[in-house]
């Protein structure tokens, strides 16, 4: 089986007043982190860009090593952008897609290679989900008939519609990482994340 990774990053981050994407984190920016993160267990690796688009292709050190995908109306909301990921992965034949917001700067290596093997463990699963402390978070792994449902929503809406009516049959996967549950909004956040992840 074939796992793709997806990062959105097509928001206007205009809470955080600049692209979340270019933050820096351990000396990278949060989208090449990511993308490296993801790229150690998926193929291919696509990246959906749509607010600030032409900033993250100049400034991404790993543009050439993933898709980058233009979501030409991201104002329509996070679903769309997803939307357009995943059209670009199934076009590429995959069977599942790992997808991560780009808000989500701190989520470990190892936790993103523990749902790649959840997912791909037999028999396949149909959605895999991180669990921090009893709590759901992020990246999640959907295989085809869950991405299909994804598909069929109104871009305006949300994923969660689709992910819903899938959580109890879903496969869990505990972690210790916090980083599942952490994500960035505004400047306090991303500093308070980024001075926790240097004190680790």
């Amino acid at each position: 089986m074939s796992l793709g990774g997806l990062i959105l990053a097509g928001g206007a981050s205009s809470r955080m007043g600049s692209a979340k994407a270019l933050l820096d984190w351990g000396g990278e920016t949060v989208v090449d982190s990511l993308a490296g993160k993801l790229l150690a267990y998926c193929a291919p690796v696509a990246v959906v860009v749509g607010h600030d688009a032409a900033a993250i292709r100049k400034h991404m050190r790993r543009a050439g090593e993933v898709m980058m995908v233009v979501n030409p109306h991201p104002e329509q909301g996070q679903l769309s952008s997803l939307q357009c990921g995943l059209r670009a992965l199934l076009d590429r034949g995959v069977e599942g897609v790992l997808f991560l917001p780009v808000d989500y700067p701190a989520v470990k290596m190892e936790t993103v290679g523990r749902l790649a093997s959840a997912f791909l463990t037999q028999p396949p699963a149909a959605l895999v989900i991180p669990r921090h402390e009893g709590r759901r978070g992020h990246p999640v792994v959907c295989g085809k008939d869950i991405l299909e449902e994804l598909l069929a929503l109104a871009p305006q809406g949300q994923a969660r519609e689709a992910l819903r009516p899938h959580y109890p049959s879903a496969r869990y996967c505990d972690v210790v990482d916090a980083g599942i549950l952490r994500d960035v909004d505004v400047p306090a956040d991303y500093e308070e994340l980024r001075q926790a992840a240097r004190g680790q």
